[in-house]
Formats: structure tokens, C-alpha cells, sequence
């Protein structure tokens, strides 16, 4: 099955962004862990996980649509020197990650492959939840201040 070329394309680019997101995650949730921040852990390393499943998915389609997997090409990581900074540079790459799901989702939509859409718009509706998850940290820091939060991400629990 033959894809047109932009759908190649911009599938490529959404496997960069899984790509990058696997690594930002798992790093921040090692660090996490190495400061005793046992929830931000988990919820870092679960989101990991959930994007490299995610990029599996966008693997499995460009080669059904007669693509190649474009492994090699990363986008900056862009990690925070402690935790507040990290969740502020998570807020800021999701956001991007959102605008450029929506941006694809509209490509596959104009050229009719549905399947795609389908498919990147289960992820949107993942990484929209993670988004609100954020906001809601953000808010929790803004609320209770830094000190607060993070005694309450010791324990583990989300």
C-alpha cells in the first residue's frame, strides 16, 4: 500500500517527536528517582513507556504505507537542572507535540487516510491528558509552592 508522500512524511516527523519524548522521560524519571521524587518517577517512566509504544504504532504504519522509519533524528531534549524547571520544559514540549499532532492529523485527513488519523488522534487524546496532568502540577506548585510539592511526590502514587 503507497502512502502519498507529505502523509510519509509527517508520520516521520510525529516518530521524531515520540523518538525525542521517549528520552526526555526516561531521563526525567531517573533523575526523579535519584532525587527520591518516587511519583514523578513513575509517572515519567510510564510516559516513556507509553511513547515508545506509540512510536511502534507510527513504525508499523509508515512501513504498511511503503515508508522508511526514520530512527536516527532526535529533536534537543532539553532537560531542566531540577524538578520544577523539568515539568516547565515538559509543559513546553507538549504543547509543540500537540500543535504538530493536530497539524497531522488535518494532513491525513486531506489526503483521506483515515487509518493515520485514527491512529493520531488516539495519541493526541494521550498526550492531551498528559498535557492537562502538567497544568495540574503547575498548579499544585503555584498553590502549595515548590517545597510542599515535591515532599508530596516521595511517596509513590499518582
Amino acid at each position: 500500500m503507497q502512502a502519498a508522500p507529505n502523509v510519509l512524511d509527517t508520520l516521520n516527523s510525529v516518530l521524531t517527536s515520540e523518538l525525542t519524548s521517549i528520552n526526555r522521560y526516561f531521563l526525567h524519571a531517573r533523575m526523579y528517582r535519584n532525587w527520591g521524587f518516587e511519583n514523578l518517577n513513575n509517572v515519567s517512566y510510564k510516559k516513556s513507556i507509553k511513547d515508545m509504544k506509540q512510536a511502534d504504532e507510527i513504525i508499523e504504519r509508515i512501513l504498511m504505507l511503503g515508508g522508511l522509519p526514520n530512527l536516527q533524528k532526535l529533536e534537543a531534549l532539553q532537560i531542566g537542572e531540577h524538578a520544577e524547571e523539568m515539568l516547565a520544559c515538559d509543559l513546553k514540549f507538549q504543547n509543540q507535540q500537540i500543535t504538530q499532532l493536530k497539524a497531522a492529523i488535518a494532513t491525513c485527513e486531506s489526503v483521506q487516510d483515515y487509518v493515520s488519523r485514527l491512529m493520531l488522534s488516539d495519541i493526541l487524546e494521550y498526550e492531551e491528558e498528559y498535557l492537562d496532568w502538567l497544568e495540574t502540577q503547575q498548579q499544585l506548585i503555584s498553590t502549595t509552592g515548590i517545597q510542599n510539592y515535591l515532599q508530596s511526590q516521595m511517596a509513590e502514587g499518582e
